[in-house]
């Protein structure tokens, strides 16, 4: 069986004692998990000692997980078995240590693939490593705050109504979107709030033409609506469209390094056929308001996936 192995790490700040508290007691992972956001009603069963914790959902599958060992302020070691879609067993570990005034925890998981998903093996350690890297997200967020400061509403199927846009296209690292994003956005809105303010018509938003998961690239254009394509465009600002269609919706409050929550729970609910994508139009990403004049807390953000008919 072809053999999987993940690993990532982030700084907490916080006390040990605290770190080891949370990941040790499965009472908590309800609050930070990478995969409830995708279905919040699935249904979980957490033992009184909070050593064993079950998860069965139509969108997240269905499996089991059991603290195995820990050492205290070290290590924990969990046995973790999938039932859902395909059986598989894992071996979970959480090791920490201080590091300055804080704590590197690193997440570990080594399992197998059924033989028949070989040539699935790169494509599932990359979702994986991305689930992991939103958990540990949100579990720095939850011990440092108490809270993870982002909610999530799936509006379902609507209409999108097209929109004709001005933009920049860009192929980038997956881990350098944020501030290449800031870069577009910046120089589209100072061009267009300077020279045609007159002439947008709606929210800005981004295309994702590509996502090349294994690569860890993206190809996407920050886009801005125009009722009419200026005839003094900057260099490297392009024009496009984007037709009228359906489109399945889901909703985020919160700070942007939680999109990634977004996209998550859309793919899930793609892939357990909760709607039938329209692969002719790239799915959107929306932006409600404007980190300029909005707080952190406030920023609202939309991912809209095109849908059939």
């Amino acid at each position: 069986m072809p053999k999987m192995q993940i690993e990532r790490s982030a700084l907490i700040n916080a006390p040990i004692d605290k770190v080891f508290k949370i990941v040790s007691d499965f009472h908590t992972w309800t609050d930070w998990s990478p995969w409830l956001v995708a279905e919040p009603e699935a249904k979980v069963t957490v033992r009184e000692d909070g050593k064993f914790y079950s998860w069965e959902g139509d969108i997240v599958g269905a499996g089991e997980m059991t603290i195995a060992n820990k050492v205290e302020n070290t290590s924990v070691d969990i046995d973790l078995m999938f039932l859902k879609p395909w059986k598989s067993k894992a071996k979970v570990s959480f090791q920490m240590k201080e590091e300055g005034e804080g704590v590197r925890l690193s997440w570990d998981m080594d399992s197998s693939l059924p033989f028949f998903l070989f040539w699935m093996k790169k494509m599932t350690e990359a979702f994986f490593g991305m689930d992991y890297e939103r958990g540990l997200t949100m579990l720095k967020d939850y011990t440092e705050q108490g809270e993870v400061p982002h909610t999530m509403t799936v509006k379902g199927i609507q209409d999108f109504g097209g929109a004709t846009y001005i933009g920049i296209k860009r192929d980038v690292a997956i881990k350098e979107i944020s501030s290449a994003m800031e870069e577009d956005y910046t120089k589209l809105m100072t061009y267009v709030m300077e020279n045609h303010p007159d002439k947008v018509s709606g929210d800005a938003f981004s295309i994702y033409h590509k996502w090349e998961m294994v690569k860890g690239q993206t190809s996407y254009t920050a886009c801005v609506p125009v009722s009419e394509i200026p005839s003094d465009l900057p260099s490297g600002v392009i024009t496009g469209s984007v037709p009228a269609t359906k489109v399945h919706v889901i909703h985020g409050k919160g700070p942007y390094r939680f999109t990634g929550n977004i996209w998550s729970a859309q793919m899930m609910r793609q892939r357990g056929k909760q709607f039938k994508a329209n692969k002719g139009v790239d799915p959107m990403e929306r932006y409600l308001n404007s980190p300029t004049n909005t707080e952190e807390n406030d920023l609202e953000t939309e991912v809209l996936f095109a849908v059939k008919s």
